[in-house]
């Protein structure tokens, strides 16, 4: 009984095939919750996969109903051994976004795991499927060495993240009690290089906005009418570009973070964002100058132009268009009123000289930015549990830079929150041609079996529990 059998177990776990083979199970389910069509596969992925797996490991499953009735279920799982043992809350997310299957690279299917040297193929291998799945078998290796966890856990798996989780917090809402624990530790997003361990305690927040110009009924000939009719292209170019300067660094005073902080600063010293080999390379001159690449990334906010159009792109014709619109995107960190972004850009819009420049927020939904203080004792703790397996430096992040429901469980239930993501950013999630890296999964299951062992270390753990800041 010892913590370098419980890591062995997890290595021989990955080297005999095990994990390939269940991985493999779980990515054939085609969980796309984007696609209406896929609610039955939704809920057998919870059912007859992840229900399975985790009873076949003692824990207590229940499978809930969504509280916003169209969208896919949640899966509770708990191990409770001693109620007077610390209890850790992780999660998952069962759903995929769409297969895309034609777009993939010949010979790979989005729906069955392929291996091609270090890439495992599929989707959900990234996101989430394989990060989940790399979690469990850790606790899966801590039962074999010790024969218990010495601590307790629960499990939250969702259908919806893909979507923007939605019901996720009525639900936490009205589980709070089912939900209870002592520190949230979960898996999601990448790392900051693919060679080093990661960890992160909140995201970015995503506040997705269109912007239109709508001038008239119709286009006019731009013969009869260049030079006396105002173009809505140009003037939504001109506002666009009013918004940050010519490097994509942002105007609007309400979204200049003031939470950049000299323990931010700190954690992020020295860390350099690396996607790997394929990945692209970090434009040295774009973004808000004098700070770093991390700093601008996770310390930060950034506007992004997603889609631009006026006009007909595909079939242009010589008419000056009535209307122009674009979808936008911004992403913010804590320090920023999520309630006044659209307030705020309608007010710099209107002083630039754009009022006629109209914003509407794209959905009701989006995820709230959040963050841990990044010395608190929780982090410390598994910074020195993942440190102590791999003799690697960990790199520790305030927040992710992408986003996800963070605030749920930071917010809402009120945990100390710490992800330890087992991707990279080049693993081509959300787009054809996804994939784990299998020397990640295979060092991210000795990290995790290591985490898992330490947790049942009673006197090591730090005790009580600090606000999210």
């Amino acid at each position: 009984m010892s913590r370098e059998r419980a890591i062995a177990h997890a290595e021989q776990y990955f080297d005999g095939g095990g994990f390939f083979t269940d991985l493999a199970r779980r990515v054939a389910i085609p969980t796309e919750s984007q696609n209406p069509e896929r609610g039955a596969d939704l809920r057998r992925y919870l059912e007859d996969e992840m229900q399975v797996s985790f009873e076949h490991l003692g824990f207590r499953c229940r499978v809930f109903d969504n509280p916003s009735a169209k969208y896919g279920p949640f899966l509770i799982a708990e191990r409770i051994e001693d109620p007077a043992l610390v209890t850790v809350l992780s999660y998952g997310h069962g759903d995929v976004i769409r297969g895309q299957d034609a777009s993939w690279k010949q010979g790979l299917n989005p729906w069955v795991l392929q291996r091609d040297g270090e890439r495992l193929y599929g989707r959900g291998t990234a996101d989430n499927k394989g990060q989940h799945s790399i979690n469990l078998a850790a606790v899966a290796a801590t039962l074999a060495a010790r024969g218990k966890l010495g601590f307790n856990m629960k499990v939250l798996i969702e259908t919806g993240e893909e979507v923007g989780s939605p019901g996720l917090k009525q639900f936490c809402s009205e589980n709070k009690t089912l939900l209870k624990a002592d520190v949230f530790i979960a898996s999601d997003g990448p790392r900051l290089q693919p060679g080093q361990p990661t960890i992160f305690l909140g995201s970015r927040g995503a506040f997705n906005m269109d912007l239109v110009v709508d001038l008239r009924e119709g286009g006019h000939h731009s013969g009869n009418w260049g030079g006396l009719l105002a173009n809505p292209g140009v003037i939504l170019a001109h506002a666009l570009a009013s918004i940050t300067g010519p490097k994509g660094e942002i105007k609007v005073s309400e979204w200049r973070p003031n939470t950049l902080t000299p323990p931010v600063r700190e954690a992020l010293a020295g860390l350099e964002v690396d996607g790997g080999a394929d990945g692209p390379k970090v434009d040295p001159d774009w973004g808000e100058p004098g700070l770093t690449p991390a700093e601008r990334v996770f310390g930060w906010s950034s506007f992004e132009v997603l889609a631009f159009t006026t006009g007909n792109p595909d079939k242009p014709v010589n008419a000056i268009p009535p209307r122009a619109s674009c979808h936008c995107q911004l992403r913010y960190v804590v320090g920023v009123d999520p309630a006044d972004i659209v307030p705020a850009l309608q007010r710099h819009l209107a002083s630039a000289g754009f009022p006629m420049v109209k914003v509407t927020a794209a959905r009701e939904g989006f995820f709230p930015a959040t963050r841990l203080d990044p010395k608190h004792p929780w982090v410390v703790w598994v910074k020195k549990s993942l440190e102590k397996t791999n003799q690697k430096p960990t790199a520790i992040l305030p927040n992710l830079g992408g986003s996800l429901p963070n605030d749920v469980f930071s917010d809402l239930l009120g945990l100390p929150t710490v992800w330890i993501p087992h991707s990279y950013a080049s693993c081509n999630q959300h787009a054809p041609n996804e994939h784990l890296l299998a020397p990640v999964a295979r060092d991210a299951l000795r990290l995790m079996a290591g985490l898992m062992w330490d947790l049942g270390e009673t006197a090591t753990l730090p005790r009580g529990n600090q606000a999210p800041v």
